[in-house]
């Protein structure tokens, strides 16, 4: 915790700390706060002075909390606190600078139910701050996002219908293991009944979400993260092949998770996956890596990579 905090604001996040973690030790608080436990129990003593009940238990057992029925204010930040609130609406969702905007509106109403002192300088910053949108993003509908989100936690099994960029449309029975947002863009990783596989699926392309009556369990093991990387590049419509002469730990850094797996080949690599768009793979991903490759397969990516050439070269052939 910053030290040059003022006494009102270490009350407050004594305050917190009791809302968050009731039975709170004056060992604990005193951690929390970055202060003595002589200091942690003179905080507590502000908040009583307050008018906030705060009772004590001694013995092992024992600690702080608050009294029953103890009704608060709904929110209380610090400026930094408030700040940095801000500036992360305004990294994830740039638009928000607009008060019609629907983020936009409820960072409206959080910057006016604060405190004049507090709320003065994140009105400021969220006035005059620019924000450039991320043209990779994608925002999805926030009902299909809680509705994911609550079956993910529910561990209920979710009938989707998806829409693939290519246009074409399906529905899916999946166990929705956890959303995730990666580089602007939200997935829905999950475990596919339909391909009896692990699949992910951007959630701005999830045009309807039906719950049905059966449970799952997820493994219990899962790094949501990490399961997401590592099946970003399956599962999609055109199989892909490539082979670089370089060896793997050299074209390793150039290699993105969507792309698919890299492994070892003799002197090489081979990197192999699957794509639902062969041009964008040709000229985002396979043009930026610098080295030499065949693509082995499949006809899709194989026509798009020729297709590229046939441009490169026609930038820098003679004229006659």
């Amino acid at each position: 915790m910053p030290a040059d905090l003022s006494p009102t604001a270490r009350a407050l996040r004594t305050l917190e700390t009791l809302q968050a973690r009731p039975g709170v030790t004056a060992g604990e608080l005193a951690a929390n706060l970055g202060v003595t436990e002589r200091a942690a129990r003179r905080y507590v003593g502000i908040l009583r002075e307050a008018g906030i009940p705060v009772e004590s238990a001694r013995g092992p057992y024992g600690g702080y909390r608050l009294g029953r029925g103890t009704r608060l204010p709904p929110v209380a930040f610090t400026q930094p606190e408030a700040l940095g609130l801000v500036m992360a609406v305004l990294d994830g969702q740039p638009a928000a600078t607009d008060v019609d905007d629907l983020v936009g509106a409820a960072l409206s109403k959080v910057i006016r139910a604060l405190p004049e002192s507090v709320g003065r300088q994140a009105a400021a910053l969220r006035e005059h701050a620019s924000a450039a949108p991320d043209p990779q993003s994608a925002r999805p509908d926030p009902a299909t996002t809680g509705a994911l989100v609550a079956a993910a936690a529910g561990r209920r099994r979710l009938v989707i219908t998806y829409r693939s960029e290519s246009g074409d449309e399906w529905e899916a029975d999946v166990d929705p293991w956890a959303v995730v947002v990666r580089h602007g863009r939200w997935y829905l990783l999950c475990h596919s009944h339909r391909a009896d596989a692990i699949r992910t699926y951007r959630v701005d392309r999830i045009h309807a979400v039906r719950q049905t009556a059966y449970t799952f369990e997820p493994p219990g093991d899962l790094d949501p993260v990490a399961a997401l990387e590592e099946n970003l590049g399956t599962g999609w419509k055109f199989p892909t092949r490539v082979v670089f002469d370089a060896p793997a730990s050299e074209v390793a850094p150039w290699i993105r998770p969507p792309m698919g797996r890299l492994e070892p080949s003799g002197d090489g690599c081979v990197l192999t996956g699957s794509t639902s768009n062969p041009a964008m793979y040709a000229q985002e991903w396979l043009a930026c890596v610098p080295f030499a490759f065949r693509v082995e397969g499949g006809p899709e990516l194989r026509a798009a990579v020729a297709t590229l050439a046939s441009r490169f070269a026609a930038a820098v052939a003679d004229r006659p």
